[in-house]
């Protein structure tokens, strides 16, 4: 498997880990998990993520499918988390999607 992600690419875990002051949050018990994904044209995804383990580490993740990575370019990636505390979002990291021949 590449390391690299590629246009079109289907399948690929898009993994976020919720913190706070470089702690794990705890997500167990989130309302929503949301992962957010902002394509090179400006247009913005919204996907529904999952607990990557039990939620005490912070991890969730979402798996791409057909037309999230349609488009060669740099992508920025957020994740959002209902708690009954309140709604937070984590920080935004980028990644690259490498163009195919």
């Amino acid at each position: 498997m590449s390391s690299q992600i590629h246009e079109d690419d289907i399948g690929t875990k898009l993994l976020v880990t919720v913190t706070d002051d470089g702690s794990a949050v705890d997500i167990s018990s989130a309302s929503s998990l949301q992962i957010l994904i902002k394509k090179p044209d400006g247009t913005l995804l919204t996907r529904t993520a999952v607990l990557d383990s039990s939620g005490s580490d912070g991890k969730m993740y979402y798996i791409t499918v057909s037309g999230d990575l349609d488009a060669a370019g740099h992508y920025k990636l957020q994740g959002k988390v209902v708690l009954s505390a309140g709604t937070f979002y984590t920080s935004i990291s980028t990644f690259k999607v490498h163009c195919n021949l």
